[in-house]
């Protein structure tokens, strides 16, 4: 089974602007419930959809955005309001500090590899073309997926498949991976373990392991606990945070700090019982894409907009 004969999702995409199409546009900024001379955040600009909406609904205001793809500042905005940081949002509370924006009054998230990535066979995203086994958000540094797991023992490899891709029988994938004569290509990852993918899922156990060394290779995981431990003194009383993911292990993180201000949901509570969190979840439910933005955007299918508003006093 050849990558070009798997027949992924991410063929059915088409990016409106060359780069990315912006998941559920409408809804993340306006959960963001923008003042017009307030500032705001946008840790993933990619291609800059969501940030031009932002500053669309700007007066006076300011929007930082942060990308650490060097790619992404192909799509830098001529606007003074506008300011791209070239970093991981991991670090965003110091860079904040740096433009003096100390306190914010809103943060947005679009999680996740955006359709320019996934398109572009050279970064090793994708299934659907051969290219160098990479998956590197930031192409410039850092470990290869194939530095990766040249580096790992049969064992770890195993509990990065089951931890962060959720594959079933972690250990015979991960030995068919490290035992193969060579590992330098998306093509060879998948030749590696062909013959042992379950007859009719295929693409899902895949796409799986692909996932689970993407965020393995990046520290998806990592990052975004950081970013969102930093959200709450990042934000103003009131302030709104509007996080997109696009699988459970992101959204599990993201609704637990939300409930409990832990992504672990290791819950805290007052003398009276009541919880102590910084942040207020303003739906019980995601918010998730309608049917007609999923048939225009596949990879809309699997998104969930989760909104916090700071407390007060927490």
């Amino acid at each position: 089974m050849s990558p070009r004969a798997i027949l992924s999702s991410e063929e059915n995409m088409r990016r409106a602007d060359g780069y990315h199409i912006p998941v559920m546009l409408k809804e993340s900024v306006d959960a963001l419930n923008i003042r017009p001379n307030g500032v705001y955040v946008d840790v993933t600009f990619g291609g800059g959809g969501h940030s031009k909406e932002i500053l669309k609904r700007l007066d006076n205001g300011k929007l930082i955005a942060f990308d650490q793809d060097p790619s992404a500042a192909q799509n830098q905005l001529t606007d003074a309001r506008f300011k791209l940081v070239e970093s991981n949002f991991r670090n965003m509370s110091n860079w904040l500090k740096v433009h003096g924006a100390h306190q914010v009054d809103g943060i947005l998230a679009d999680l996740g590899v955006s359709s320019h990535q996934f398109d572009t066979a050279e970064r090793g995203f994708t299934l659907r073309a051969d290219g160098p086994l990479d998956m590197r958000m930031n192409h410039k540094s850092g470990e290869t997926a194939s530095e990766l797991i040249a580096s790992c023992t049969i064992e770890e490899l195993a509990k990065i498949l089951w931890d962060y891709g959720e594959v079933t029988r972690p250990n015979a994938v991960a030995k068919r991976i490290r035992n193969a004569q060579k590992m330098n290509s998306t093509s060879d990852l998948v030749k590696s373990v062909e013959s042992i993918l379950p007859r009719g899922k295929e693409h899902k156990v895949l796409a799986q392991i692909f996932q689970a060394l993407r965020i393995a290779v990046n520290n998806e995981l990592e990052s975004l606990e950081a970013m969102l431990t930093q959200s709450a003194n990042c934000l103003v009383p009131d302030g709104r945070l509007a996080i997109i993911s696009y699988h459970s292990l992101e959204d599990k993180m993201v609704k637990n700090y939300l409930r409990s201000g832990s992504v672990k949901d290791e819950v805290q509570k007052d003398f009276f019982g009541n919880l102590i969190r910084p942040f207020d979840p303003i739906h019980g439910k995601p918010i998730v894409p309608t049917e007609t933005e999923i048939n225009q955007n596949n990879r809309a299918r699997s998104a969930k907009l989760r909104v916090g508003i700071r407390n007060k006093t927490a």
